[in-house]
């Protein structure tokens, strides 16, 4: 296990460092890290400082958030199959930006879009537990997740069909692919805070997942109080994966693969997967977020396209496997 964390961690430095020195610009690797640290090189520091660094802090910081989320929904749900955006907070956030960008809130305030996303992750996470119940189980949550799911697409779908505007259609179109570009540490300082709330909730989850996979009534026969641990996987997801898509827009199969992959390197165990996918949904984000910047930069290819690419055949192959084994 200590290998294991120590080689995740080791790949997310590396890819960190090389996402600081990745693009399209012909600098080399070693002017611009030296330009972090040095004004005299004049343009190259300013587009360190205010572009490449906080996109690379960002990658990291979603990433973790997004396979942290995932590795603590399919642990509550004892489903590989599950993904943080089961419980509609991804769906909720990206209707509510969806109306900042249609009602030109996006374009009027700076803050406006991410703060609008923020309040419809909200909403969505109170609607669940409000459809949830306190009495709920796994499987109540489950439905009232897609209930708001399907409901948020809808809306969202409605927004773009009544857009007066095309721009704004477009604009909303690019934005739920999702996109690391154009962020800065404002974009930092806004998902940060949520997503270190958020991560320390879930993983204070790990005893709870790990009696979990003897069954419910096993927890529950070990103290574990499993309408607790409902309710601040809910507040933790949401905390993550809201701040992540309010900055960032839908970027899907992070939360769902990463864990997936990881699962066998841990034994299976939720507790440790928990900072294993952590780290993992870091190192996938910011290798799909080089991809993008090395691959076609001048078409602006969009992160979510990037790692849907890659996530749906892994889906496919987890689908398969899962087939197989109930055969």
């Amino acid at each position: 296990m200590i290998r294991l964390m120590l080689f995740l961690s080791g790949t997310v430095v590396i890819l960190f460092l090389i996402a600081l020195t990745a693009g399209p610009a012909d600098v080399s690797a070693r002017d611009s890290l030296a330009a972090l640290f040095d004004d005299s090189y004049g343009p190259l520091s300013l587009v360190m400082w205010e572009i490449r660094l906080p996109r690379a802090l960002l990658a990291v910081i979603i990433g973790a958030a997004l396979g942290l989320a995932g590795a603590a929904m399919q642990g509550y749900l004892r489903n590989p199959l599950a993904e943080p955006g089961l419980i509609g907070v991804s769906s909720s956030a990206a209707l509510g930006a969806v109306i900042a960008i249609n009602t030109g809130l996006a374009a009027s305030a700076t803050l406006g879009l991410p703060f609008a996303a923020l309040a419809g992750a909200l909403m969505g996470v109170f609607l669940v537990m409000a459809l949830a119940g306190p009495q709920g189980g796994s499987l109540t949550l489950i439905l009232a997740g897609i209930a708001i799911s399907a409901m948020a697409g809808a809306l969202t779908s409605l927004v773009l069909n009544l857009s007066p505007n095309p721009f704004a259609a477009n604009e909303i179109v690019f934005w739920m692919m999702g996109s690391l570009a154009d962020r800065s540490f404002v974009h930092v300082g806004l998902v940060l805070p949520f997503a270190v709330v958020g991560a320390v909730i879930l993983l204070s989850l790990g005893r709870g997942l790990d009696a979990l996979t003897l069954g419910e009534d096993a927890a529950q026969t070990m103290g574990v109080n499993l309408k607790r641990v409902r309710l601040w996987l809910v507040l933790g997801t949401a905390s993550v994966v809201g701040g992540a898509t309010a900055v960032a827009g839908a970027i899907g199969f992070i939360g769902l693969v990463v864990p997936h992959i990881l699962r066998p390197l841990v034994q299976g165990q939720p507790s440790r997967l928990l900072w294993a996918s952590a780290l993992g949904g870091a190192i996938m984000l910011q290798m799909a977020d080089i991809a993008v910047r090395l691959i076609l930069p001048s078409r602006d290819l969009k992160l979510g396209v990037v790692t849907a690419l890659v996530g749906a055949p892994l889906f496919l192959h987890l689908i398969y496997k899962t087939r197989k084994g109930l055969v």
